[in-house]
């Protein structure tokens, strides 16, 4: 008997469709697996033999022959179980025989259990782009596949209930659509309301977040830094809803979605340890997962200390800052994953941290500092649009009884200027002032004529490079969307070159 079903593969971000082909022959007891399936395909042999005694049903005496079309593309992971299982209980005439608008996903258990598998939603998004009408997935998933409308999604925890329902004699209930609401308030989260002093720094900080700028603060221990960096995101813009999809896939297929909470609604922010290593910043492994690059996708990456993290592991960051995706090559396929991201670096001017500062002596020689700062490489720098000296605060600014302003007035002006940035850029596949590519950059960022005037000045006294020069077009182009300028003012551009650093104490 020859039967037919579907289910999809994954790789990286990839999903792409097997149909599952079962035939049963006369013989010895054999169970034969083809179509480049990896070692723990190849181990869903026992888990589909017992799941199949464990309702009761013996297994085919004869030869059972399993094949994953198309067979030239190598499969992994344990998701193909229950599309096994069910095609070997149609060969057996146990279930229909045709079941075209169906697919199965879902890893069984010894005892008929299935299993939550990783990548559901990006499966069941290819599953409606080919056309299938139902899918059937693990209980555990189905919350997150629910959330991909226009298809049948059926959760099951058992093979016996899913018999049961092919069957036809106790039917389960689609899920219904799920998408939760995205919370318009910051309860719960940091405030800029805590952050004494650093006006400099929170206006920097402001200025990044209306253009999606990368930052890097530089300062002495215990100036606020990483204060100010941890409530960033409380001032960025609220997701969109394909904002939340994107970034809510990312973490399905890293296996990282709660099951409670199956989307994303809340731009990531992403601080690894400066000991990580190049595959966990970036992804890798011999079948490809996102690194915290990719993890911060549509949200921040905060590396914290970053002349203490490996200088080759910081310099693989370089294309993907550009690009905005990870390409990730093995010799089973290249996977590619989106990194979209606010990119917020902080440091310390020195191994002792104080060269600069007022409050301490620093004890460090010449040679010690600029070999720390080196650990930084000059294009490695370029590529942050603003450079800000955080000092630490005076007294006064410490004790000073007067509050501080809020996350949320500051977001409300940062929304603003997003806003007008969508405006302007809506139908062109970028939607902030850092994402402007180079053909467009004098399109978008036009000048007064005085302004000009001032650019050049500034751009021949400090001996810019062209990159350079572009990034600070586009964060001039930021100030005037906050100040609400049609044109770059003077204004906007001298506060453009002021945040990019040229006269930072500690970078000279």
């Amino acid at each position: 008997m020859f039967a037919v079903t579907n289910s999809v593969g994954m790789f990286g971000m990839n999903a792409f469709p097997v149909t599952v082909e079962a035939e049963l022959f006369r013989g010895s007891p054999q169970f034969d697996l083809s179509g480049l399936p990896d070692a723990g395909i190849k181990e869903s042999r026992d888990r589909v033999r017992s799941a199949t005694s464990s309702i009761g049903i013996k297994f085919p005496k004869g030869k059972v022959l399993i094949n994953l079309a198309p067979a030239n593309v190598k499969k992994s992971g344990s998701s193909f179980d229950l599309a096994i299982f069910v095609a070997l209980m149609q060969a057996m005439d146990i279930l229909p025989l045709r079941m075209p608008d169906c697919v199965f996903i879902g890893e069984l258990g010894l005892h008929g259990t299935i299993r939550g598998v990783r990548g559901i939603m990006t499966m069941v998004m290819l599953a409606r782009k080919n056309g299938f009408r139902e899918i059937y997935v693990p209980l555990e998933n189905v919350r997150e596949a629910s959330v991909i409308d226009n298809i049948r999604v059926y959760g099951v925890d058992t093979v016996d209930r899913l018999m049961q329902h092919l069957l036809d004699q106790s039917v389960i209930p689609p899920a219904p659509h799920y998408m939760p609401e995205i919370p318009s308030t910051l309860a719960g989260l940091l405030d800029f309301k805590d952050v004494r002093g650093q006006f400099k720094a929170r206006s920097g900080i402001e200025l990044a977040a209306a253009g999606g700028h990368n930052l890097l603060l530089v300062g002495s221990p215990g100036s606020g830094k990483s204060m100010l960096a941890n409530r960033l995101p409380t001032i960025l813009p609220q997701m969109t809803h394909e904002e939340i999809l994107e970034t809510s896939n990312v973490y399905s297929v890293a296996g990282l979605l709660p099951p409670e909470q199956p989307l994303i609604v809340q731009r990531p922010f992403r601080a690894p340890h400066h000991t990580i290593s190049s595959a966990g910043l970036v992804g890798g492994g011999s079948i490809p997962v996102p690194g915290e690059i990719s993890l911060a996708h549509n949200g921040v990456l905060f590396l914290d200390e970053m002349a203490e993290f490996n200088r080759a592991t910081l310099e693989i960051l370089r294309q993907p800052l550009e690009n905005r995706k990870v390409s990730i090559s093995r010799v089973s396929g290249t996977a590619e994953y989106p990194c979209n991201i606010m990119l917020v670096g902080a440091m310390n001017p020195c191994p002792c941290g104080y060269y600069g500062s007022t409050q301490k002596q620093c004890t460090c020689t010449q040679k010690q500092i600029k070999n720390y700062i080196s650990r930084i490489s000059g294009p490695l720098l370029e590529r942050f649009d603003m450079h800000i000296d955080v000092d630490p605060i005076s007294y006064d600014e410490f004790a000073s009884k007067e509050q501080p302003e809020s996350s949320v007035s500051i977001r409300e002006r940062v929304n603003l200027a997003r806003k007008r940035q969508e405006e302007r850029y809506k139908g062109l596949g970028f939607y902030c002032n850092s994402m402007i590519p180079d053909n467009l950059l004098n399109e978008f960022c036009k000048m007064t004529p005085e302004a000009e005037n001032l650019f050049s000045k500034m751009y021949i006294h400090y001996k810019m490079s062209a990159r350079t020069g572009a990034r600070i077009k586009k964060v001039a182009r930021s100030a005037a969307d906050l100040h609400g300028n049609e044109l770059i003012t003077n204004q906007d551009i001298s506060m453009a070159v002021q945040f990019r650093g040229f006269d930072s104490k500690y970078l000279q």
